[in-house]
């Protein structure tokens, strides 16, 4: 059963391997055994504020396909299956209800869209220090760098629920997912009510 097309699946490519780059340079930047280890830290610095400001253009390009702006729609939604969903998880019930997106799916991309935008801001503010006085650019350093082991924490939750469905991994990976699976996890998503 068709899932994702190629279009969906190099977005979300393209986002992961930039979102990889900025964390794995910002690490080398704050942490100081992987600095030594790394050295170049001007090359480090650079690499790592074009891949940020390099993060929304997967997503932007992606604007062109029809198939990604109807899941954006549904990312954007919460419908009342979603506060059922939300209900059944805290509950440990197997039973959750789900469109193409779970509620999950849809507070995690929300969380990461806004979460990207603000790290954009604070790095502008510290990448181009005469935009903002010195007050606001601490400010900015400070949200900037809490906001990064958030990210962190979070990305490394969304992998490792990743890595406990193989499934959902293979509809990422082909764009394809078995019936079954879907009927299982999403039983309110209608692929023939998507494809008119």
């Amino acid at each position: 059963m068709a899932r994702f097309t190629p279009a969906e699946r190099w977005i979300h490519r393209g986002t992961a391997a930039l979102m990889t780059v900025c964390l794995v340079t910002a690490a080398c930047l704050y942490y100081p055994p992987l600095s030594e280890l790394v050295g170049r830290r001007r090359l480090v610095v650079t690499v790592h504020e074009w891949c940020g400001l390099a993060l929304p253009v997967p997503v932007l390009l992606g604007l062109g396909s029809r198939a990604f702006r109807a899941d954006l729609s549904r990312l954007n939604r919460f419908a009342p299956y979603d506060r059922e969903w939300l209900r059944a998880v805290l509950r440990r019930s197997y039973r959750r209800p789900a469109g193409k997106f779970n509620a999950g799916q849809k507070l995690y991309a929300s969380w990461t869209a806004g979460a990207v935008l603000v790290m954009m801001g604070t790095g502008l503010l510290m990448w181009f220090t005469h935009l903002a006085p010195l007050a606001w650019r601490t400010g900015a350093t400070f949200v900037h760098d809490w906001l990064t082991l958030a990210l962190a924490v979070v990305l490394f939750g969304h992998i490792r629920m990743a890595l406990k469905d193989p499934e959902a991994r293979l509809g990422l990976r082909t764009g394809s997912v078995d019936e079954g699976w879907a009927a299982r996890e999403h039983p309110d998503w209608d692929p023939q009510r998507d494809a008119r």
